[in-house]
């Protein structure tokens, strides 16, 4: 029996145990054989060591719809760094944007407007004119978050705005003395956090708060788990308390789980977080690590950290759900790739020029693009470009 005779799932998971460079030239022999070779489930564990190939670490696939082979390639690029950078949009007052990406569409913070933008990216640039805003606001957007039904926003003047994406209709919450510095939205349930110290849980049934939380601390970032039984705020660490804390959210008015580490230094304020699972946390913030907690574990240590080398405050990440994470500094629009598997930084990216310096404000990844929003521009990187093998 010769061997592409086999039945599928016994040659399927033969084939998935060659590396790269042999299912390159195995794809050269036929046309017959470069169609079996291009299955997702041949490359699926090749995909599983690389960056950014949508594969997480529990094999779950974020990007289905584009070929596992051609991802593979793209991961070179992140890895060893190529790519092809581009300005697709400018503008010439200095704001503090905030992106977020939903398929094909980018959303810009820009002033007191949030714009939907649609991504060509053959194009170097964004068509100027956005397929749609978001307003209401009367100071400029802090934060929005996107969730499949709605864009919910907070604002300087401390206002929420929840929009409705399939329809025109905004619900306007009045909720903080002062600007909300975060939010973010699961399902039906919304929290906000604010410079005035207070965090609020609502629902989208009402527009009045659930629960009001006093933190006596300016709240810099808050994150809801999968779960959606409780949530992680980050503070500016002012007070003599620690800048992290969960929150169980189905008791009243919120009772505080736990705190997580021991050892901040006053000032040391976190500015974002992302839950990649239930039970893995990444912050980062003023204190130039990024840190990862294992809520399985004790909340007095994180599990793994990385330090900024250049001792600038971190911003803003994005992980892919498995090795690559994707940080921006305070200073010089610097964007760093690292590999959870290594202590120091795979690679970094200076945005901006070194005459004038701007913080990376919002950053946001795709298999192939990252984008990263500036003081006066957003910057793209594309990944596609100068692929370093071969595999057709």
């Amino acid at each position: 029996m010769l061997l592409f005779q086999l039945p599928e799932d016994v040659l399927y998971h033969i084939l998935s145990y060659l590396d790269c460079k042999t299912l390159s030239r195995l794809s050269q022999v036929s046309k017959v054989i470069c169609h079996i070779v291009s299955r997702d489930v041949v490359w699926k564990n090749i995909a599983k060591g690389l960056l950014n190939t949508g594969i997480t670490r529990y094999w779950t696939d974020i990007y289905p719809h584009i070929l596992l082979k051609d991802r593979v390639k793209t991961a070179q690029n992140w890895c060893d760094g190529v790519c092809k950078r581009s300005t697709p949009l400018k503008w010439k007052t200095k704001l503090l944007p905030w992106i977020q990406l939903d398929g094909d569409t980018l959303f810009l913070s820009q002033a007191a407007e949030i714009r939907s933008y649609p991504l060509r990216h053959g194009c170097k640039k964004i068509r100027y004119n956005p397929v749609k805003v978001y307003s209401g606001h009367q100071a400029d957007v802090c934060r929005f978050v996107l969730t499949d039904s709605h864009l919910i926003s907070g604002g300087s003047d401390g206002k929420i705005l929840v929009h409705n994406r399939r329809s025109d209709s905004t619900m306007k919450l009045f909720g903080h003395n002062q600007e909300v510095n975060c939010i973010d939205s699961r399902n039906e349930l919304i929290v906000s956090g604010s410079r005035d110290q207070t965090i609020k849980i609502w629902t989208l049934a009402s527009s009045c708060p659930r629960d009001l939380i006093p933190l006596y601390d300016r709240v810099w970032s808050v994150v809801i788990n999968p779960t959606l039984s409780s949530f992680v705020t980050g503070t500016a660490c002012c007070e003599n308390l620690s800048p992290l804390r969960i929150w169980d959210v189905e008791r009243f008015l919120g009772t505080c789980v736990c705190s997580l580490g021991s050892d901040f230094r006053r000032g040391a304020g976190v500015l974002d977080m992302v839950f990649e699972t239930p039970f893995h946390l990444f912050t980062c913030g003023y204190d130039t690590f990024i840190r990862l907690w294992d809520l399985r574990l004790s909340p007095q240590k994180s599990v793994m950290e990385w330090e900024e080398p250049h001792d600038s405050a971190l911003y803003c990440m994005q992980t892919d759900g498995n090795h690559m994470i994707a940080s921006g500094s305070s200073y010089y629009g610097v964007v760093r790739l690292w590999d959870k598997r290594l202590t120091e930084c795979l690679q970094f990216f200076q945005l901006s020029s070194d005459l004038v310096s701007s913080p990376v404000y919002c950053l946001r990844f795709s298999s192939s693009h990252l984008y990263a929003a500036l003081a006066t521009a957003l910057h793209s990187l594309d990944f596609r470009h100068n692929l370093n093998i071969t595999i057709r």
